[in-house]
């Protein structure tokens, strides 16, 4: 345990506290057992060492644990926290659970044998948190970090604070809320900039080396996330690659799924397993009409890569301006709202609003015989009416 304590407090000692996303202050830290999940590379491990250097001293109280150290490859994590709390340990914080076999179980058991310890675990991926759920049901509170804002991402570039506003903030208030915002900074310097890099926080260690680790991320993903947590041998994870590479190759894709399934050499059914692990590892997103989003492995509408930061990286030859702003409008509507394909937009956000993007020169021709409809326009500062600039819904977290 002595080896494990001192990684910690290299690590304890090293976290800064400059930049501190706000997601710390929307976990009830007083949860016996929390859940953080989210994509690879989102910031979870520095979110929690930020958390305990902000709440706690280097002592016998916390400790934080990477359960794919080489410890645990020989020692079980239940002796490990049982020992921890009984020499006084309060807080035990376990990242990368998803390395540990049946880490769900002995953390279900911890948390029934030891009423008075607390304990927070992350995952790398949303699999095996899907996975976890039967065993941890009840127990554990779950909540999902995403990448950054572009609110956020602005945030880190100016040092600079900026609230947060509602989706039915900006659709009413918009011209009043640019305009705040347009007189602090402007928006349009820092947002080209944000769609290449700016959505995972690692890009602040070393921008010329950020596109390099974000396809290592995907890889790491493809090769060890999604075998591990869906009994995929590994001799097929070619079939899931080529499968993202034809998505990337003309996206958002509008699937012909016997088609897919022809190029791809993938059986229907599998195909719609795939896309669907494709979408809970956070790689891509799938756009589908209300009826059709009660089922998982229906046919999507579109697909789309998961955020731009992905497109600049894997579909760079493909980038066009218009794939570009429905992304990145998808992402940031999708962490708070339900997303689907309008009959006549591009967007209905919660069966109600209807959103339709474009560039500055977008008329209003599609939407205007229609109620709760707005145009999103790209590469304006401040809007009018119901046209709404782009880079504005980059503040809804």
């Amino acid at each position: 345990m002595e080896t494990i304590r001192q990684k910690f407090y290299e690590k304890y000692q090293y976290t800064s506290l400059d930049s501190i996303r706000n997601h710390i202050n929307l976990i009830d830290w007083q949860n016996r057992l929390i859940g953080i999940k989210g994509s690879r590379g989102v910031g979870k491990t520095t979110l929690l060492l930020q958390y305990i250097k902000s709440n706690y001293q280097p002592d016998d109280k916390v400790m934080y644990v990477s359960l794919d150290d080489f410890y645990f490859l020989e020692n079980r994590l239940y002796n490990f926290a049982s020992d921890f709390y009984r020499r006084g340990g309060e807080l035990l914080i376990m990242d990368e659970v998803h390395r540990y076999p049946n880490w769900s179980v002995e953390i279900k058991n911890l948390y029934d044998d030891f009423a008075k310890l607390k304990m927070i675990f992350t995952g790398s991926s949303m699999l095996q948190l899907k996975k976890a759920r039967a065993d941890l049901s009840r127990r554990a509170v779950i909540y999902e970090l995403p990448g950054l804002s572009f609110r956020e991402y602005v945030q880190f570039e100016t040092q600079r604070k900026f609230s947060v506003y509602t989706f039915e903030e900006i659709l009413q208030n918009h011209i009043t809320i640019a305009m705040d915002i347009s007189s602090k900074i402007k928006p349009l310097t820092y947002f080209d900039k944000y769609l290449q890099f700016g959505y995972y926080p690692f890009y602040m260690e070393n921008l010329s080396a950020f596109h390099s680790k974000l396809s290592e991320v995907i890889t790491t993903v493809i090769e060890i996330d999604i075998p591990q947590f869906e009994n995929i041998m590994s001799s097929n994870l070619i079939y899931i690659k080529k499968l993202l590479k034809i998505i990337s190759g003309s996206v958002p894709f509008k699937p012909n799924m016997n088609s897919l399934s022809e190029r791809t050499g993938i059986s229907l059914n599998t195909m719609k397993l795939y896309l669907q692990h494709l979408k809970d590892a956070n790689l891509i997103l799938m756009l589908n009409t209300p009826e059709k989003s009660l089922n998982e492995l229906s046919k999507p509408e579109k697909i789309f890569l998961h955020n731009t930061n992905i497109m600049y990286n894997l579909a760079a030859e493909n980038i066009n301006s218009g794939n570009i702003r429905e992304t990145f409008l998808y992402n940031q509507l999708n962490m708070h709202h339900k997303v689907y394909a309008s009959e006549f937009a591009d967007f209905l956000i919660d069966q109600k609003y209807n959103l339709e993007v474009g560039g500055k020169n977008k008329t209003r021709k599609q939407i205007v015989n229609h109620a709760d409809s707005f145009i999103v326009k790209d590469n304006i500062e401040i809007g009018s009416s119901n046209i709404i600039p782009l880079w504005l819904f980059g503040f809804l977290y």
